[in-house]
């Protein structure tokens, strides 16, 4: 039911950007699997433009949702019933490194942007990036043109081609997270290495934990 649920939210994302966007500036592709060093990343939405990347997280879920840039997990409280999710900003920013890499793109010159599409209610302050209405006209608000049309023409190329040619499938991308979760060695946010910290204070104080080693910028932790 969840894995319909998020396909329906995908659909309604992809006929949004249809009806909001000139399919000539904003080349689109969805459901798109990119392989790194350190596992896979599944894109909903990716849009190649002159205004730079644009990496869409599509979420599709009900109620009042409580969340923070720093949280590793936000909440969705529908009926009286609260359930934990991943924090999409977290998940957004592996998926920037790795397209970056991927495509030779400086990450400056891709945007990220997390779109509820249910019918829900944001209960604390969430960064701007993170709407549920008029993504179209967010999009655009970006006017500056980064990429020249030779530097387009490559970028699209490069995916057309990959889309085509590649053999990665959910299944595998599911088989890849789990990996990664389950890693003592390498960050599974960002692809960081996880050195050994003590933690300094509160009741942990003296506690032997794996943090990244892009801390402050990734603050991932997980118990020894």
């Amino acid at each position: 039911m969840k894995r319909i649920r998020g396909w329906l939210g995908e659909k309604k994302t992809t006929f949004y950007l249809w009806l909001s966007l000139n399919s000539k500036v904003y080349r689109r592709f969805h459901d798109v699997i990119i392989p790194s060093g350190n596992g896979t990343t599944q894109i909903d939405h990716l849009l190649v433009s002159p205004y730079g990347l644009f990496i869409i997280e599509t979420k599709n879920k009900k109620g009042w949702i409580f969340g923070s840039k720093g949280q590793k997990s936000w909440t969705q409280s529908h009926y009286g019933n609260n359930y934990s999710f991943q924090n999409p900003i977290r998940q957004s920013f592996r998926q920037k490194k790795i397209v970056s890499e991927f495509l030779g793109i400086n990450e400056s010159n891709i945007h990220t942007v997390i779109y509820f599409v249910g019918d829900c209610k944001f209960k604390t302050q969430l960064p701007d990036n993170v709407i549920k209405s008029r993504l179209g006209k967010y999009i655009k608000q970006f006017k500056d043109h980064v990429f020249s049309p030779e530097e387009i023409d490559r970028v699209v190329g490069e995916m057309d081609y990959y889309v085509s040619e590649s053999s990665l499938t959910t299944k595998k991308h599911i088989l890849s997270l789990r990996e990664r979760h389950n890693s003592t060695t390498v960050c599974p946010q960002c692809g960081s290495k996880l050195v050994e910290r003590i933690a300094k204070k509160g009741p942990n104080a003296g506690t032997k934990f794996l943090g990244c080693k892009n801390f402050p910028k990734c603050r991932f932790t997980r118990n020894t």
